[in-house]
């Protein structure tokens, strides 16, 4: 999300390499030796922060200390209105790409740095920012319309991990992960038997795996929902902690996006 946002905002006139790609978890991401010499050969270095990337910060803030700027642009955000959680490191939900307000205002941070780094090309930075911006404010508009179909009733979201907090807020869903803002830990046996109970008591009727999250974890929760008698369908792959396969719709922010929320209602919406 971070790389496309970054090569919208530079345009041609920077060079733009992403470390993970689609279906890579960046809870468990570990930096590769490649990587660590294209970090080192950087002029300037994006990431999320909000311990997303829990075991690159080291790697980072050793870069920092060699004089390799780094910018973490989850740090743009008031703290008063992120999402907190006595259960993640930094206290704070990390996917802040799932609120697209917040998504604009990272893609003028993002935009003011490299306008630091790259005077010269400032107004070009700035208006390419704005016209991303844009961009975000009509899907913005269009997903609303689609998910104001979807009776608030229905509107419980059920994931494998709770990556979804910030749509939840931003759509008035009922978001429930199966284990925490992090994949590190896997969920346990009174998770799963715990979740099945809520499925049941509450008839919901779809679920939805993550395409950077092992199937296994939801697919036990539909076979403890069928153990207690009930029915619950998956409803679908929804992308959470990465974009889609490069070159197709969801490997972009909005066709993410379209994509989750399209799966989300049809499924739902039942």
């Amino acid at each position: 999300m971070i790389t496309e946002m970054v090569k919208e905002v530079g345009g041609d006139v920077i060079e733009v390499e992403g470390l993970m790609g689609s279906g890579i978890d960046p809870h468990l991401y570990k930096a590769s030796e490649g990587d660590v010499t294209k970090i080192a050969q950087a002029d300037l270095i994006f990431y999320n922060g909000l311990h997303l990337e829990g075991k690159l910060v080291e790697v980072f803030e050793k870069m920092d200390r060699t004089g390799i700027q780094t910018v973490a642009v989850g740090e743009v955000i008031n703290k008063n209105k992120l999402i907190g959680s006595e259960y993640f490191a930094s206290n704070f939900d990390p996917h802040i790409w799932f609120n697209i307000e917040f998504w604009q205002q990272c893609t003028d941070f993002v935009a003011l740095s490299l306008a630091d780094k790259l005077p010269q090309h400032r107004e070009l930075f700035l208006a390419n920012a704005e016209a991303y911006k844009k961009k975000l404010a009509d899907l913005q508009a269009e997903i609303k319309a689609e998910i104001d179909q979807l009776p608030k009733e229905k509107r419980i979201l059920i994931t494998a991990h709770d990556a979804f907090n910030y749509f939840g807020q931003a759509f008035d869903f009922e978001v429930i992960g199966l284990q925490g803002l992090s994949t590190a830990t896997e969920a346990g046996v009174k998770d799963v038997q715990r979740l099945s109970d809520v499925i049941v008591s509450r008839k919901i009727k779809a679920i939805f795996v993550e395409s950077s999250v092992p199937r296994k974890t939801i697919e036990a929760l539909q076979e403890a929902v069928k153990a207690k008698g009930e029915q619950v369908a998956i409803g679908g792959t929804l992308y959470s902690d990465a974009l889609g396969t490069k070159n197709t719709q969801e490997g972009t922010y909005v066709g993410m996006y379209r994509h989750n929320v399209n799966t989300i209602v049809n499924a739902l919406n039942q």
